[in-house]
């Protein structure tokens, strides 16, 4: 009885200990099933949290295109039809960087007397409602769009200050009036050029022994040059200054491989001494397409460039001459380094985005 009793005992211990692996099992299963629908929920966002993150980047991107398109359409032309808001320009370029196509430019907050745009961005998509997007798993949860925008700003305006890359100043009886012209050979010691009742400096010339020249930055060819607050000084001397034979060799491979060489350089009004102790009175950057040269000196490569009759025809340098030959032209820069004034009438603009 004893034995028997015992075996029982056993058996009935391990029927209770079998209920409870099978209730664990039970209870596992449950929370496995919420973590399930939890981590599926996750995963839901983040898919469309991803989704609107590389919305928002393509609104940002086309917000960036258009506020620049804007302020260099109005930098080349203030008051031409392009420099309008709303602009069909920023429309343009907002939905060129759309994967779709689309997007809704909101606004154009156009500042024509300080140089300045913002354009505001958002979501659009076809027979959708404005700057929303549509969500897949959010739309369980009852949040079926979002809203999604971006917006940029960009400046314009002439420079004022900045670093000329090649230390050649010119006169403003040289620049005005000839922006957008033909071809000019610019001589760099004696000939007024352009404007004949211009009297820019000491019997016509820059600067009497002066060939034009800026005083370089250290290890540089160029200069730099803050037309309000400095004057720029003067290097004498015909032959060409140092440091700018590598320039000039980029230079000729641009020009070679058909492409153009438009450098911002210095215009001056008013000359005062001579030779090395001569100052000119700078008031803003012009932009000069070059097309060929000839200088002095050994430290350009090549010194003579294109200066040929088939290439310059009778502007071509000759005998003693020394000059640039090129035009004058519109040009807007990308270029940061400069700082910004009031667009003037030379025609050099530098764009950039700011905020």
């Amino acid at each position: 009885m004893w034995g028997l009793g015992d075996s029982r005992a056993v058996e009935s211990g391990r029927a209770v200990e079998s209920g409870g692996e099978n209730g664990e099992r039970g209870a596992v299963a449950v929370i496995v099933a919420v973590l399930m629908v939890a981590l599926l929920g996750f995963t839901a966002i983040a898919v469309d949290v991803g989704m609107l993150y590389a919305e928002r980047a393509q609104l940002q991107n086309g917000a960036d295109a258009a506020a620049l398109a804007v302020a260099q359409t109005c930098a080349r032309d203030l008051n031409g039809p392009a420099c309008i808001s709303p602009s069909p320009v920023a429309k343009t370029f907002a939905d060129g960087n759309a994967s779709d196509g689309l997007s809704n430019v909101q606004s154009v907050a156009l500042n024509r007397a300080g140089g300045a745009v913002t354009v505001v961005t958002g979501a659009q998509e076809s027979g959708g409602d404005p700057n929303k997007v549509s969500l897949f798993f959010a739309r369980a949860l009852g949040i079926p769009t979002a809203e999604v925008g971006a917006k940029a700003s960009a400046v314009w305006g002439s420079p004022q200050a900045g670093r000329t890359p090649f230390p050649l100043a010119f006169s403003v009886c040289q620049v005005q009036g000839y922006v957008e012209a033909g071809l000019q050979l610019l001589q760099s010691h004696g000939t007024k050029g352009g404007n004949d009742g211009c009297n820019y400096g000491p019997n016509g010339a820059p600067v009497a022994g002066g060939y034009g020249w800026l005083v370089q930055d250290p290890g540089a060819c160029g200069g730099s040059v803050d037309i309000l607050v400095m004057e720029g000084g003067s290097d004498t001397g015909n032959d060409g200054p140092s440091n700018c034979g590598p320039t000039m060799q980029r230079w000729v491979d641009e020009l070679t491989a058909g492409r153009n060489v438009i450098v911002l350089l210095p215009v001056f009004n008013q000359v005062t001494g001579t030779g090395s102790g001569a100052t000119y009175k700078l008031i803003a950057f012009a932009a000069f397409s070059v097309k060929g040269w000839k200088f002095a000196g050994n430290d350009f490569a090549p010194k003579t460039f294109r200066n040929t009759s088939a290439n310059a025809g009778t502007l071509a340098c000759t005998g003693n001459c020394r000059g640039i030959i090129g035009r004058f032209v519109k040009y807007v820069s990308l270029d940061d380094s400069y700082r910004l004034g009031p667009l003037d009438a030379f025609g050099s603009a530098v764009v950039r985005m700011s905020g």
